[in-house]
């Protein structure tokens, strides 16, 4: 309605111009004089044809006419606004006094394959405020020690500029009840502060798969950039959230993998407000929606397995003299559809530390060289040399490109001088193999053998890099496509690959040399794989070559909770190809022997399963750094199901380290602990 007044008004000064015009114009009409012989009235001086007295006549009668069109103009805009457009001014009325603003939605919750909650929400009671209460200095000093907060903190959180101007500002998360309580004892000393109840992420296991689950934090600014980018290209898929500054979303594993899943619908409210945009009341509301909750395909168990086997692990390679073994990974998969059943990586964190916004001192503890950087998933993300894991693939290279056929022998004496004397090597057991084959290679993991493999590719006439080829067709060297964010590729290494990355070396030390074969057909050298990696490739060699596509997503439930809403189908990654069945055979045989017939120590761990298992331990050296130790296996060996993988950097011995995680998870698995006792010096590298 302020239009029509405003047309109003200006008609009524129109109105009053045009008035004053025309007794101007009257007032000044034409030019008269007295006759002075005749008495005292006027008489016009030009005769009675075009004078301007008529002249006047004529203006005026314009003016008049003007006016009167005027006039009905706006009598005519009047109308239509009153009797045509009432309705839409008014819209436009209630709009300028309300305005729309959203509520949270609660997340979904995270479970395990069984529906057992690995994160969760819990209620919060907030207090908050409009803006506009910032200006208040008494209230807000007054809040400020009620809350046990700094003053500047309070009216800073008040003030949030990154928050919607009619929104509630949190200043507060976890108030305790006996403060809420005085708060609203004292509604007069608390004019326009709000309790409100939001939730909070929950983690009811603690610090337990917390790399897959990742965490949850405050949307960042290039995050929103992303977003107004996306919509401004046009790039944005129908159904996608879009986000405001202030809302909370995943930042890191599940939680910002599937944060379409987990994201709730935002609820709405009206609020009235004043002319200038202070809040005044509140109508009508909308209720949010919570998101979905997911399922994976961790097994709470399992996982707990792969957590205490993964300490044991540590713990062990401690007591065998490696102090420095404080980081590591393991991962269980069941290789017959990619299912990752647990997923551990060490150092751990906390990911409630997050939970309303983390604190400087604790980013940069979780980022310190100091503090082991325990955000970074090492199951995934961890880089390292593979060490004799690689032999079993090594050796289907060698029996594909008959560089060592089945029945091919080599004298291995603990020093190796396949190259020279110059260019000798040492196999991890000084005292030597004896003669050896290639079956019998893969169970002692005898080096002499591997580097007569590595040798016969290097001096390869059509097959120099074979090794290599086969390497990257069991699907090392590229991600796995795990659904979890921050997966590294690994690297197979070859000449060309040497003569890029050393583009500050002399030609002559760019060139690939048999050193560097020997090398990666050992696992050592420039190669690097990541544990998952490892994982998948055994699973391959479990499955006759198939390899599935790990992830972690099982499902989702239906929002009414009827059911589940969408269902992982399993992918199959690749076929690692072998020459023929009798070669993955030679290599599946052999992998039985390391665990029964490397050690008698070793095999006493496996012994007391009920079911066989195959594997192969190795370690992995590095400059300046004591020895990595691996350990990987699957069970059943006949009827293989389940394939784990474990990795202690600076845990010396595989066996004497990474062996007791993988034995671990597979008690827990077949609910057999090991009861076999530990002795230093199993195994092999």
């Amino acid at each position: 309605m302020d239009a029509q007044i405003v047309v109003i008004i200006a008609g009524i000064i129109l109105f009053v111009v045009i008035i004053a015009s025309l007794l101007y114009l009257r007032s000044a009409g034409g030019k008269f004089t007295y006759d002075t012989q005749h008495g005292t009235r006027p008489r016009a001086t030009e005769g009675e044809g075009n004078t301007q007295g008529t002249a006047f006549k004529g203006r005026f009668t314009m003016l008049a006419a003007g006016a009167g069109a005027i006039f009905t103009a706006i009598i005519a805009k009047l109308w239509s606004m009153q009797m045509v457009s009432s309705d839409y001014y008014e819209e436009l009325a209630v709009q300028n006094q309300t305005r729309t603003v959203t509520t949270p939605a609660p997340r979904g919750r995270i479970l395990d394959r069984n529906g057992e909650p690995l994160v969760t929400n819990r209620a919060s009671l907030t207090v908050a405020a409009y803006r506009d209460l910032a200006d208040d200095t008494v209230l807000v000093r007054h809040l400020a020690n009620v809350l046990g907060m700094p003053y500047i903190a309070v009216r800073r959180n008040i003030q949030d500029y990154n928050q919607g101007a009619q929104s509630l500002h949190t200043i507060a998360s976890d108030v305790r009840r006996s403060t809420v309580a005085y708060i609203q004892e004292h509604p007069a000393d608390f004019a326009g502060v709000e309790v409100v109840e939001r939730t909070e992420r929950l983690y009811p296991h603690g610090e337990l798969a917390a790399h897959v689950l990742g965490y949850t934090g405050t949307i960042t600014q290039e995050q929103l950039s992303a977003q107004q980018e996306a919509q401004e290209a046009g790039e944005e898929s129908p159904g996608t959230i879009t986000y405001e500054s202030g809302d909370i979303v995943g930042q890191a594993g599940v939680e910002i993998q599937y944060e379409s899943l987990l994201q709730g619908i935002r609820g709405e409210q009206t609020v009235q407000v004043d002319a200038s945009g202070n809040v005044t009341g509140s109508t009508g509301a909308v209720p949010p929606e919570p998101g979905s909750d997911i399922k994976l395909t961790l097994d709470l168990k399992i996982q707990q397995a792969c957590e205490d086997g993964l300490q044991h692990a540590m713990e062990m390679a401690k007591q065998f003299g490696n102090e420095n073994g404080t980081r590591g990974a393991c991962v269980c998969l069941d290789c017959t559809n990619g299912e990752i059943l647990g997923m551990a990586s060490a150092p751990k964190f906390d990911p409630s530390v997050f939970i309303g916004g983390v604190s400087n001192d604790d980013w940069s503890a979780l980022n310190s060289d100091d503090g082991g950087h325990p955000m970074i998933n090492r199951a995934i993300a961890g880089e390292y040399m593979s060490a004799s894991t690689i032999k079993p693939f090594s050796s289907l290279a060698a029996l594909e490109y008959d560089i060592f056929t089945s029945t091919q022998t080599t004298d291995c004496v603990g020093w190796w001088t396949g190259m020279g004397e110059g260019n000798g090597r040492w196999c991890w057991d000084h005292s030597g193999h004896g003669t050896i084959n290639l079956r019998n290679g893969i169970v002692m993991s005898c080096d002499t053998v591997f580097y007569e493999i590595g040798k016969g590719f290097y001096y390869s006439e059509n097959n120099s890099e074979g090794l290599q080829e086969v390497f990257r067709r069991w699907g090392f060297g590229e991600s796995t496509g795990v659904d979890l964010p921050g997966e590294s590729s690994g690297r197979v290494p070859d000449a060309q690959w040497k003569y890029d990355y050393f583009s500050n070396w002399e030609d002559a030390d760019r060139t690939w040399n048999p050193g560097d074969m020997c090398n990666i057909v050992i696992g050592q050298g420039d190669i690097l794989v990541t544990p998952l990696q490892i994982a998948c490739a055994y699973a391959g060699i479990a499955n006759g070559g198939k390899e599935f596509v790990p992830h972690v997503f099982l499902s989702a439930v239906s929002r009414d909770g009827s059911g589940d809403a969408v269902t992982y189908e399993p992918r199959e990654r690749l076929t690692g190809e072998f020459r023929q069945q009798s070669d993955l055979d030679l290599v599946q045989d052999g992998l039985v022997g390391v665990i029964y017939e490397e050690s008698a120590s070793q095999a006493s761990h496996f012994t007391n399963l009920s079911v066989t298992v195959a594997g192969k331990s190795g370690t992995g050296q590095k400059t300046g750094e004591d020895d990595y130790g691996w350990f990987v296996a699957y069970a059943p060996a006949d009827n293989p199901k389940y394939v784990v993988a474990c990795l202690v950097e600076q845990g010396g011995f595989g066996s004497n380290s990474s062996l007791y995680g993988v034995r671990d998870v597979l008690g827990a698995i077949y609910d057999q602990p090991d009861t076999a006792a530990a002795t230093a010096g199993d195994g092999s590298r």
